[in-house]
């Protein structure tokens, strides 16, 4: 069964500039079936700030053919050992909106074991280069929203050179990442989701776009002095 996993991790300033014009994990990585590197961002950030662009933090979504060709690219790769010593959480495929590029719709889904078990939510847009300052406007309200929202565990945004805009949230429920999706809750101005994707369906931002919803299956190292992000999981180093 084929497995999706979400990588964040420190690296020299060197390496995360040649990223930036490049993806680092090769196409032709065994098992490998698609990728995505890019520039950490802080969600909710000025756009003009030290905290927009963190050029040396690097977040990477894959998606691989088995968790075995995963372990193996960890161990027997470079630059995959050097994510071996960041944080990264292993994910089964729930359901999908839209569509990106490369990655392949898993036919074989699941389901969450119980309400209270955690999901993770993925979000790729293959940005139009007009469109940019209107996404922009209507976009940080949200991020400020999934940000302090007291339903996610983790949160963050992504950015590759030259278009495309990515975000990453782990969520203590799937309830309360829907109700945030829907404008529901006891949090100020709750329907900020909800009125940025009326304005996407007026117009749309992007030329690609797909949400992506997972079942965390196992979490592995540290980020930012923290582990254990996912509650009632397994825990590896």
């Amino acid at each position: 069964m084929s497995i999706s996993s979400y990588h964040l991790v420190k690296i020299p300033f060197s390496l995360a500039i040649k990223g930036v014009f490049s993806n680092l994990i090769s196409a032709k990585t065994k098992g490998l079936i698609y990728s995505e590197y890019m520039t950490a961002m802080t969600l909710g950030s000025p756009i003009l700030s030290s905290s927009r662009f963190l050029i040396r933090q690097v977040a990477i979504f894959a998606q691989w053919e088995s968790e075995e060709s995963l372990e193996n690219y960890l161990k027997d790769d470079k630059f995959g050992r050097v994510l071996a010593k960041g944080w990264h959480v292993r994910l089964a495929f729930m359901r999908k909106w839209g569509t990106i590029s490369g990655y392949k719709t898993p036919i074989q889904k699941v389901e969450l074991e119980n309400p209270s078990s955690s999901v993770v939510a993925v979000t790729i847009a293959r940005m139009k280069p007009l469109s940019v300052p209107r996404f922009l406007h209507w976009g940080r309200p949200v991020e400020k929203l999934v940000r302090d929202h007291p339903g996610t565990l983790l949160s963050l945004a992504s950015f590759k050179f030259p278009n495309t805009i990515s975000t990453f949230s782990i969520w203590k429920t799937e309830k309360e990442m829907t109700n945030m999706v829907h404008g529901h809750g006891v949090i100020p101005k709750p329907q900020r989701h909800s009125k940025a994707m009326k304005e996407r369906e007026r117009k749309k931002f992007h030329f690609q776009f797909t949400t992506l919803r997972f079942k965390p299956l196992s979490e592995f190292g540290i980020w930012k002095g923290k582990e254990n992000y996912i509650p009632n999981l397994k825990k590896n180093k």
